[in-house]
């Protein structure tokens, strides 16, 4: 028996050592095996992740881990919304608010320097100079040929221009004698004069007096004024009753074609109580070189009438 003794101890040591082995290698094995779930969770697995552990990057779950969906929609409810890329949502920016009211006025500046004094000498000078550097310009042009023919007789001088512009047609001239229209006539006005007294004039060379004629230098606007003074004595005298047809017109016509062209006109009836009248016609005309313009006097009266001396005719270059 104390053969056995030693031997079978040992044999018990070994048995006990493996015993305790297998109960450690178990308890690994069940902390290692996952949780029983409670029995109301009954729904396959889901391996996606809630919005709040999707964008805030949480924790991650694990494989073999359930997903409560209750959970997961109120997550999503309860998700925050200015997280979103840009992508999928358009934020909405906020509108800005009524501008406020205006802040008080700042400090006045320091005045600044004084202006350069400009005269009207200063002003006519640089105005001579640019009408220099334009004319050297134009007769400098070497694809613009001008006849003699062309060119101004008189060439202005800078130096003598002044701050008035000089009128170089214009006439005031007076009928130098009485002219007799009769009954149903048209009568072209001629023999005027300039008056002796001072204030008439007659200046270029386009009015012809003893025609009555004013011919046109240069193609413009002209204004032209008449007043005619008329003596119908010899239609009051007349037995034959005043019609409405009974009239007198004057006209201021161009080449004498007071149809053709545009003309001035007055027309005036016959019905007046006093001997002698004035008919006034005047207004502007456009003429070119060398077209003439004359007063006429068309009577329609079954009598004839009297032009009175002294009836004027006025004219006037305006401009080109």
């Amino acid at each position: 028996m104390r053969c056995w003794a030693g031997p079978l101890a040992v044999l018990t040591a070994l048995f006990w050592t493996q015993c305790v082995l297998l109960d450690t290698v178990h308890a690994k094995k069940e902390r290692k095996r996952p949780k029983e779930t409670p029995p109301q969770h009954t729904e396959t697995f889901n391996a996606t992740l809630s919005n709040s552990e999707e964008v805030g990057g949480g924790a991650k779950i694990s494989e073999h881990q359930r997903v409560d969906p209750l959970g997961s929609w109120m997550d999503f409810v309860k998700r925050p919304v200015g997280n979103f890329p840009g992508k999928c949502r358009k934020r909405k920016r906020p509108l800005p608010g009524p501008p406020g009211p205006p802040g008080p006025p700042g400090p006045q500046g320091p005045p600044g320097s004084p202006g350069a004094e400009v005269t009207q000498e200063v002003l006519l000078q640089e105005f001579k100079e640019m009408i220099k550097d334009a004319t050297e310009r134009r007769a400098s042009a070497p694809d613009r040929q001008t006849s003699p023919s062309q060119l101004p007789s008189t060439l202005l001088t800078l130096e003598g221009a002044s701050t008035h512009r000089r009128i170089e047609e214009a006439f005031h001239c007076k009928l130098k004698g009485p002219v007799v229209v009769d009954k149903k006539t048209l009568v072209e006005l001629q023999n005027f004069q300039t008056p002796p007294a001072k204030g008439a004039f007659l200046r270029g060379s386009g009015m012809d007096q003893s025609t009555g004629r004013f011919t046109a230098p240069v193609a413009g606007i002209y204004q032209f004024s008449a007043n005619v003074h008329i003596d119908h004595n010899e239609v009051k005298r007349s037995k034959s009753q005043l019609k409405a047809r009974d009239n007198v017109r004057v006209l201021i016509c161009i080449e004498s074609l007071c149809h053709r062209y545009t003309s001035l006109e007055m027309i005036v009836g016959l019905e007046s109580n006093s001997k002698i009248f004035s008919v006034s016609v005047h207004g502007l005309l456009e003429l070119q070189a060398g077209q003439y313009t004359s007063i006429f006097v068309d009577n329609a009266a079954g009598a004839s009438i009297t032009i009175q001396n002294g009836s004027d005719f006025m004219g006037i270059l305006l401009g080109v």
